[in-house]
């Protein structure tokens, strides 16, 4: 069986591997080799955690990102140093879930994209959140 060529190239490589292990909100991305399909990314971060805006405590959460790319796919350690920038944030859950879905389809321009929230237990009450956007 014949090996497959490598699709990034060399500097490709080095560009998205130079970056930092801090948290930022720089989002990376490489190209959709498919864009022609309906291909489903679907990734799931579940160890989301900010701030309730009213008592400070920490809030924990699992986040789902679905998206149809169209002409790039998100790398994913770079999204992992963004999610940590709301460690440190107090922010609604309902807010946070609209925010990422903004942020990451202006970054992305995909074909469609859905964020869901589920929080954890607080006060005896677990949210979800879900957000979506289709391209125009």
């Amino acid at each position: 069986m014949p090996k497959r060529k490598p699709s990034a190239s060399k500097s490709t490589l080095t560009q998205l591997g130079s970056g930092s292990s801090k948290p930022q909100r720089k989002l990376e991305a490489f190209p959709n080799e498919y864009p022609e399909r309906e291909t489903i990314i679907t990734l799931r971060c579940e160890e989301f955690t900010c701030l309730c805006p009213i008592t400070g405590q920490p809030d924990f959460g699992t986040l789902e990102i679905a998206y149809i790319p169209d002409k790039l796919i998100l790398e994913s350690k770079s999204l992992k140093l963004y999610l940590w920038t709301y460690r440190e944030v107090g922010i609604f859950h309902e807010n946070v879930v609209n925010e990422l879905l903004d942020a990451l389809f202006e970054f992305l321009k995909p074909r469609w994209m859905e964020v869901t929230g589920h929080f954890n237990v607080r006060g005896g009450i677990a949210i979800d959140v879900t957000a979506n956007r289709m391209a125009e």
